[in-house]
């Protein structure tokens, strides 16, 4: 075993989290694509999907910045939630996922509701 120099350990610190964000992501889109087999909204064989009927599809998801996509599957899971839900989900600030989830917005992925005074965000399942 070799010792790193002192420079170095910030640096390897940093790509272990990195690379530790990534496994995370990559596990997160594997098991949705698992629990999309597992109900038969992905065609076997020729690599084709479906749109989902909660409006979640792997295409998408692969499409979106690790930011966005963080957001995207938290509200894949609430199927109908708040800024605020999502952020409990995704633990970032409220503000930071009531960015996050307009963006999805003006993309296309997500429609926003408004129910009293309260504003819904939920997946757009409208193509």
């Amino acid at each position: 075993m070799t010792t790193q120099p002192a420079e170095l350990q910030p640096v390897l610190e940093k790509l272990e989290k990195e690379i530790s964000s990534i496994k995370f992501m990559l596990e997160q889109i594997l098991s949705l694509q698992q629990q999309l087999v597992q109900r038969g909204r992905v065609k076997d064989g020729q690599g084709e999907s479906e749109l989902p009927a909660d409006g979640l599809d792997i295409s998408i998801l692969l499409r979106l910045p690790d930011h966005l996509r963080k957001t995207m599957l938290a509200l894949a899971k609430l199927v109908e939630a708040r800024a605020d839900e999502v952020a409990d989900i995704t633990q970032r600030a409220r503000a930071i996922e009531s960015g996050y989830l307009n963006q999805l917005v003006r993309l296309g992925y997500v429609k926003k509701v408004r129910k009293k005074h309260q504003i819904y965000f939920t997946i757009n399942d409208e193509e």
